[in-house]
């Protein structure tokens, strides 16, 4: 027996035939059905183009989903807006020596923050004074910054008063630079330029009088004592005196008189002044050795008034800068 052959019959290449025709014809069916489908769909789309009423509905040459859209103008984000105006708050002084260290101070503050508005007022004694700084931000919004050292009657009563009246400008108001580590580290670097040796640190002899304006406020005389215990630290427990030029106790010549009693023979003056003035003048004549200078403009002192004016814009609410006026 022979086996069944597992060899496949050959296809025939030519298409299926009509055999209605009379003979081989020259269309597949397969196309055949293709066009009947294409036609199909040409008659649809005509029929699309009709309305129920008769009419012809105009053609687009693309359906509306199809309609490319152009992109949107993009809008300014918050972040590519003008910063507030930081607006720094100085006391002012009859000194020629106080608006040109501020001055300084301002001009560093710039040099950190390359296309902020830095503008200076001054309470009183000099130009420009605060009111009209504020007249020249009509519609702005700006951080009135002091160049203060603490919560004294200024901060508490002068700025808000000034902000309240100018009420074209947005205003907020900082917390004084005191008390703050940065401010521990201006200080620490004006007594090193005066002569302080780290040697000195920890000594018997040594001793430091911290010589502050002097202020009624309790708050204010808080602060300063708060510096001074920072101040000490900063100076590896040398004992660091607060004393005043006016409205407080002890004033500096007694402060030194006391540490000498105690056997404090080398002491130095740290001057707790934002700029030079009648107050600075007074306690660096009362030093038994060169004084250190104003705090002026340090550059921990450009980083610390930035430090403030960020603090005040974080602080949203109402309350939150009430919290950060107590806490400074």
């Amino acid at each position: 027996m022979t086996e069944p052959s597992t060899q496949q019959p050959r296809r025939s290449p030519l298409p299926p035939t009509d055999t209605h025709s009379g003979g081989r014809s020259t269309v597949p069916l397969d196309s055949t059905a293709q066009l009947l489908t294409r036609v199909t769909a040409q008659l649809a789309t005509q029929l699309s183009l009709v309305s129920r009423n008769g009419t012809r509905r105009p053609m687009h040459r693309t359906r509306p989903s199809d309609t490319p859209r152009l992109p949107a103008a993009p809008r300014p984000s918050p972040a590519e807006a003008a910063p507030p105006t930081l607006l720094v708050v100085a006391h002012g002084s009859r000194d020629p020596q106080a608006l040109r260290t501020v001055l300084a101070l301002l001009d560093r503050v710039r040099d950190l923050r390359p296309g902020l508005d830095v503008r200076l007022g001054h309470i009183e004694l000099n130009q420009p004074l605060l009111p009209d700084t504020l007249d020249g931000l009509r519609g702005a919004d700006a951080v009135l910054v002091p160049l203060l050292l603490g919560r004294g009657h200024h901060v508490k009563h002068d700025l808000p008063a000034a902000a309240a009246a100018a009420p074209s400008v947005h205003t907020r108001i900082a917390a004084p630079l005191g008390p703050h580590p940065l401010l521990v580290e201006a200080l620490y670097g004006r007594l090193v330029e005066a002569g302080w040796d780290p040697a000195d640190e920890g000594g018997r002899r040594a001793a430091v009088v911290l010589a502050a304006a002097g202020s009624r406020d309790l708050d204010s005389a808080q602060d300063t004592r708060r510096t001074a215990r920072m101040l000490a630290e900063r100076l590896g427990g040398v004992p660091v005196v607060p004393a005043y030029a006016s409205a407080a106790t002890p004033t500096v010549p007694a402060a030194l008189r006391a540490l000498a009693a105690r056997g404090r023979h080398r002491t130095f003056v740290a001057s707790y002044f934002t700029a030079p003035g009648r107050f600075a003048s007074a306690a660096a004549s009362a030093a038994p050795r060169t004084a250190a200078v104003p705090l002026g403009a340090h550059p921990a002192m450009s980083r610390l008034l930035l430090h403030r004016y960020d603090q005040a814009l974080s602080a949203t609410a109402p309350s939150e800068m009430v919290s950060l006026l107590a806490s400074a």
